[in-house]
């Protein structure tokens, strides 16, 4: 029986040795919410585009971390003039598009000169035309760019989607067959349901642990929690169900992670079209709103209340929230005196995401307690980008803007706010030329007052980040410092 016993633990031993181990996955399916109108991010607003290629198609000279950090990216270093007015970065060598042309300083020259171009369509465009003065190559990896004037956030803003890299060959088409540098190449877009990437074999930099990475757009709530319990999917990073949350903290196959995101909800306001351009009317509409009940009806209790267009978490916000309380009474006491004591009747623009189409019909409730009579449109993402965004068709609609420091936006007359205030352009034009912290934090500050003030929007709540995951999947971003679903760091444990 010894004998036995001791041949038997030998042959298991044996076994153990030759037995294949089981290797960890090295694709992921990762759901979204939305599904990108284009996988251009220089041409395409909204976050979905650069969810699916941001740092992992394409990449800029420089790039943001998961702390807010600006990183090297394509420019592994750089030099700034004693003036803060001229900015020579060092290329990263041996690098190559995705379909073999090698990168260089004349990619970046061509890339920042597309953007800042007087037809550019970029979505960022004024934040670097008018702050870039000239782009000049210097040799094959070195690229010097000089400023009109100091700017603090220069390097950051290099390092959004809206500044990535693109081949003069190839950036026709990038808006359905995305072509960059990063360490995951495009293979296919099933349109209505996925994109697929997988890896760069010639990737430049740190090589990535996935092989194949496949975004599947499920804007669904249900659908959401059905794919993640039959695995259908691996993770969301926005989950589309956050009042099933408590579903996947109770079974140990899932980790859910709640972090913070750039993204400011609104109740978003055609400024420029009656009676909307109104003071007393847009005042009216920020008593009527009850920040903490739509924080837990349309983020089921994820979201910190916000007075302003800044995110709380960031060193310069101040809390507004008070700027015009929680006041219905006196929410219609200003509607009678600008000519509306019966109030009137309005229409909300509702893109298909859980937090507007439920925030909406909480806002309707909301405002209908002022008298205002609120009709909810839900409209697809690329209406909502056409109708709203572009042609400023719109009365009042719900959305987040995720873009990190975008406070700038309303300095813009032609955005689809509508807001022109030459008192808060004269702001930001301070702001964005002034590179000392302490004096930015201040012109900060003004910028956030002169726009709670002015009830531009609604100042709602900061979007949460409430990710669900397969519990053997690590490396995603706890936190959404920038627009995108990061893979370079993502995999699989056993």
């Amino acid at each position: 029986m010894k004998l036995r016993n001791t041949l038997a633990a030998a042959a298991l031993a044996i076994l153990a040795s030759v037995a294949p181990a089981f290797a960890a996955r090295t694709d992921i399916r990762i759901g979204l919410v939305l599904e990108p109108a284009a996988l251009d991010p220089t041409t395409t607003a909204g976050a979905a585009t650069k969810e699916v290629t941001y740092q992992n198609i394409f990449e800029g000279l420089t790039q943001i971390d998961q702390n807010g950090a600006v990183q090297p990216a394509l420019a592994t270093s750089w030099t700034i003039s004693p003036d803060n007015l001229t900015y020579t970065f060092t290329l990263a060598p041996n690098v190559k598009f995705h379909d073999g042309t090698p990168f260089a300083a004349d990619d970046v020259k061509f890339s920042i000169e597309r953007i800042i171009a007087p037809d550019s369509t970029n979505s960022q465009k004024d934040l670097y035309a008018g702050v870039i003065d000239s782009v000049t190559v210097i040799d094959p990896l070195t690229v010097e760019i000089k400023l009109k004037a100091p700017s603090g956030n220069f390097l950051f803003d290099l390092g959004r989607g809206a500044a990535i890299i693109v081949s003069p060959k190839t950036e026709a088409n990038n808006a359905t067959h995305p072509i960059g540098t990063g360490p995951f190449r495009f293979v296919q877009w099933d349109k209505g349901s996925r994109v697929v990437l997988e890896r760069n074999p010639d990737y430049w930099g740190k090589p990535v642990a996935l092989d194949k990475a496949t975004f599947v757009f499920i804007g669904d709530p249900a659908t959401a929690v059905s794919a993640l319990l039959a695995g259908d999917v691996d993770g969301f990073n926005n989950f589309a169900a956050p009042e099933a949350v408590d579903i996947f903290k109770a079974n140990p196959q899932f980790t859910v992670a709640v972090g913070t995101t750039e993204g400011e909800t609104l109740l978003a306001t055609n400024n420029k079209r009656k009676p909307f351009d109104d003071l007393r009317v847009r005042q009216a509409i920020a008593h009527a709103i009850n920040r903490q009940e739509l924080i837990e009806g349309a983020g089921h209790g994820f979201g910190v209340p916000i007075g302003s267009h800044f995110a709380p978490h960031n060193p310069y916000y101040i809390d507004l929230t008070n700027t015009y309380p929680f006041d219905p009474a006196e929410g219609k006491r200003l509607l009678a005196e600008a000519g509306f004591p019966n109030g009137f009747s309005t229409t909300i623009k509702l893109p298909p995401v859980p937090y507007a189409r439920l925030g909406g019909q909480i806002l309707a409730q909301q405002l209908a307690a002022i008298g205002i009579k609120a009709q909810l449109i839900n409209v697809e993402w690329a209406q909502w980008l056409t109708d709203v965004y572009t042609n400023h068709d719109f009365d009042l609609t719900v959305i987040s803007h995720v873009e990190p420091f975008d406070i700038g936006i309303y300095a813009d007359p032609n955005y689809y706010f509508g807001y022109d205030d030459p008192e808060f352009q004269a702001i930001i034009a301070k702001l964005n030329a002034t590179t000392d912290d302490a004096q930015r934090k201040d012109l900060a500050q003004q910028a956030q007052r002169r726009l709670a003030e002015q009830a531009v929007n609604g100042y709602l709540f900061e979007l949460a980040q409430v990710g669900v995951w397969n519990s053997k999947v690590q490396g995603y971003w706890l936190n959404a410092p920038i627009e995108g679903m990061v893979l370079r760091d993502i995999h699989w444990v056993d």
